[in-house]
């Protein structure tokens, strides 16, 4: 906890921008995964403008298209090549398959790093955690979709749960 303590005040406080000494080069300091129609115009072009303003050099798909279940390689090298990754759960984001392959990329690349933040948007932590509301509508969809390929659910469930029992910040723009 006191390592991840540590590299969330870096993050913040800027001294972990591509200029500061590091035993890893990174590509990026920041991957920011978000769903694009709950907080694009808003809320993570915000964000992403205050991180880009303290030169923290962040990754943000700005393609906005869902082109399926499996992210493509090159999102993939940004995860794996950034130091830090903000996840922005909103209401939306469970419902949008690329949103969790996303999601499950960054826990395969980063968790052993201890650099995930997750950001509770217009969203209850424990509504992520026990995939209630709108996250529990989005499952019985996935569910009913993908039932040839349930690891494949079970894998987003875990990486939602695993996400919402960190520390993280919560914030409500209603």
């Amino acid at each position: 906890m006191e390592r991840w303590d540590r590299s969330r005040r870096e993050l913040l406080d800027g001294s972990a921008s591509a200029s500061a000494p590091t035993a890893r080069r990174w590509k990026y300091d920041v991957f920011l995964s978000f769903r694009g129609e709950d907080t694009r115009k808003g809320f993570t072009d915000h964000l992403y403008d205050k991180l880009q303003w303290r030169a923290i050099k962040t990754f943000k798909d700005d393609q906005g298209l869902e082109r399926g279940t499996f992210i493509s390689p090159e999102l993939h090298s940004a995860i794996r090549e950034s130091q830090f990754a903000i996840v922005v759960l909103s209401p939306n984001y469970a419902s949008s398959t690329w949103c969790l392959s996303e999601l499950a990329m960054i826990f395969q690349c980063m968790t052993k790093r201890g650099t995930i933040l997750p950001i509770f948007y217009n969203v209850d932590p424990s509504d992520v955690r026990h995939q209630r509301g709108t996250f529990a509508e989005a499952f019985t969809k996935h569910e009913k979709e993908h039932k040839e390929n349930m690891r494949l659910v079970d894998r987003w469930r875990a990486s939602l749960t695993n996400v919402s029992n960190l520390a993280g910040w919560t914030s409500n723009d209603r």
